[in-house]
């Protein structure tokens, strides 16, 4: 009940406002027309013979009646012209703000749509087109937000729920070493996805508040690499995935733990969506602008649809891996090539993904 008051409020403010801006310029336009007609009344003054003036004094007095009543007329004609002029010129006006209050409300489904004079000229068609793009990628961002929230809550009551379901297991006791064994590893193996799914969203958090890149050093980054590589070596070993590993040894001048993350998500990914005994490879090529770093894996492969948004924040293309992630490592991928004045393409084709950082030397 009160929200529909609350809405019925906010559409009648909505009303009063362009009811007030039609108005105003109204009154503007009105104004104008009296100085028009002020101006020409003493031009005519000025030009009209003194002798004819008092010749319609004398002869034609009923004139005057004629005169005053055109003047009525013309005064009441130019408030009515001047009244719905204003409304046709403010309709543009009215309708920008009716869609930025929605916007400003959380409705992004706002977009602005003018008829056709008005989107033929290019300020017009440019600020039209701004306008839906920006409000699109809210309605997508938000639309994103929305599925992380409810499957990252998923996610992170899952491991909590294991872990409290494990303690009070050993609490009760009476069980095997064997049994022990297992169940404290799986509270480590619950423990360290929660730390992860918390260490990746602090980590875009701060990333995404940082403009200015520091703490950059030389090092070499083809070591960087292998350990990354070496991190995941329970996971591509149980799957059975076959490495390939060819590049010499490369140096850059970079944040080394912010270009760790980047490799470690590129990898991670890679292994996690290559299928069982598939292949993972890792290229580096260099040339006079840039060291090319290609990661690739077997697999099916990414739409072009998908291809879009994949580095969007919350965003996971394959649903079916969602428990191995939580759609932020290329959103900090992005973020952090991006602050380096780098780039990352993808290709994805013949069942072969491959992702390649361009660094610039």
């Amino acid at each position: 009940m009160r929200k529909n008051v609350v809405v019925g409020k906010v559409k009648a403010q909505k009303k009063y406002s362009a009811l007030s801006l039609t108005v105003i310029c109204s009154i503007a336009v009105f104004i104008g027309l009296i100085l028009l007609f002020s101006i020409v009344g003493i031009t005519m003054s000025i030009v009209v013979s003194k002798e004819l003036m008092a010749f319609i004094n004398e002869f034609a007095p009923e004139l005057k009646g004629l005169l005053i009543a055109i003047a009525i007329v013309s005064i009441v004609l130019g408030a009515v012209i001047a009244f719905f002029s204003s409304r046709f010129t403010t309709h543009p006006f009215t309708h920008l703000i009716t869609q930025l209050n929605k916007l400003a409300s959380g409705d992004y489904s706002a977009r602005l749509k003018f008829g056709k004079i008005l989107s033929s000229l290019t300020v017009v068609k440019e600020a039209t087109d701004c306008f839906n793009k920006m409000a699109e990628e809210l309605e997508n961002t938000e639309l994103l937000r929305s599925d992380f929230i409810n499957n990252f809550s998923h996610e992170f009551k899952t491991p909590i729920v294991s872990i409290v379901g494990f303690a009070k297991l050993l609490r009760q006791g009476n069980i095997s070493e064997e049994e022990r064994d297992k169940y404290l590893a799986a509270i480590e193996e619950e423990s360290m996805r929660l730390s992860s799914m918390a260490t990746n969203v602090l980590n875009l958090t701060k990333i995404e508040n940082q403009s200015i890149l520091t703490d950059k050093t030389e090092y070499n980054v083809s070591e960087q690499i292998r350990s990354a590589v070496l991190i995941f070596e329970e996971k591509w070993t149980r799957k059975n995935i076959s490495l390939d590993l060819e590049f010499d040894e490369y140096t850059i001048v970079a944040n080394e733990e912010m270009m760790k993350q980047v490799f470690i998500n590129i990898i991670d990914n890679a292994i996690k969506f290559a299928p069982e005994g598939g292949e993972v490879g890792i290229k580096i090529t260099k040339d006079d602008k840039a060291l090319n770093i290609s990661i690739s894996n077997t697999g099916s492969e990414i739409d072009e649809e998908n291809m879009k948004k994949i580095f969007s924040k919350f965003y996971q293309a394959d649903e079916s891996h969602s428990s191995e992630g939580n759609g932020i490592g290329l959103a900090i991928v992005k973020k952090v090539l991006e602050l380096h004045s780098a780039e990352i393409h993808v290709e994805s084709e013949n069942n072969l993904t491959v992702f390649t950082v361009v660094y610039p030397i």
